[in-house]
């Protein structure tokens, strides 16, 4: 399904799907990079994950030091480059979330937010580690899904996006529970509370799950 984003969700046509985003999901994405941005110590090195065309590096940078953004798609890539113009703290690279290549305790912190974890469709416990494995001790590495009150504006935005051509027709049929499934083989899925502290037991490190704008759930980590 990551390749899903790849093929369809990158580049102008990822752009265009903030763009579309109604009142409400404006407001759910501005709270959620606030909280972020409010996580970051002035000066931080930072590492986001799945950052797609750059969307919110600036807001990183603006508070953090060096800010490194990683995606899979070229095409979103390109796009950033082209929209970040001149912002010599902010570095785009083509990188494997569940397969960083840095070095262990490198980062102060590590974000992946807009529903990451899920939307990567990659093995949740190797995404987490890895985000663990690059953050130095006393850091912060932030995961946030969709708060489970958020699922009628967020199942609108999605409508949104199938009539703009974004996505395949939503199976309504199928669609429910937290999971929207398209008729074209995608599937939007989301992290429970008990998921996520399912999927940080074992790790050396404090874990705090923290709800935002009734719109967003974080899993907040820091490395011992």
């Amino acid at each position: 399904m990551y390749k899903y984003y790849k093929d369809n969700l990158s580049g102008e046509r990822l752009k265009r799907v903030y763009e579309i985003a109604p009142e409400r999901v404006r407001q759910y994405l501005e709270a959620e990079t606030t909280h972020v941005v409010e996580r970051i110590e002035r000066g931080s090195t930072v590492l986001e994950l799945g950052c797609g065309y750059g969307r919110i590096l600036p807001r990183l940078a603006d508070k953090g030091g060096t800010v490194i953004g990683i995606d899979t798609s070229f095409d979103s890539l390109l796009l950033g480059r082209r929209e970040l113009g001149r912002l010599s703290r902010c570095h785009l690279l083509c990188m494997d979330a569940a397969a960083l290549a840095f070095s262990d305790r490198g980062f102060d912190c590590v974000v992946c937010i807009q529903n990451g974890i899920s939307a990567f469709h990659a093995d949740q416990h190797e995404l987490i580690r890895e985000a663990a494995r690059v953050t130095r001790r006393g850091g912060t590495v932030l995961f946030s899904t969709y708060a489970g009150r958020f699922w009628d504006d967020r199942l609108e935005w999605f409508g949104l996006q199938a009539e703009a051509g974004l996505l395949g027709e939503i199976d309504y049929d199928k669609t429910g529970d937290g999971v929207i499934v398209c008729k074209d083989g995608f599937t939007a899925t989301t992290v429970r509370p008990s998921t996520f502290l399912a999927l940080t037991q074992g790790l050396d490190a404090e874990v705090r799950l923290v709800e935002v704008d009734e719109s967003s759930l974080f899993c907040e980590i820091t490395p011992r």
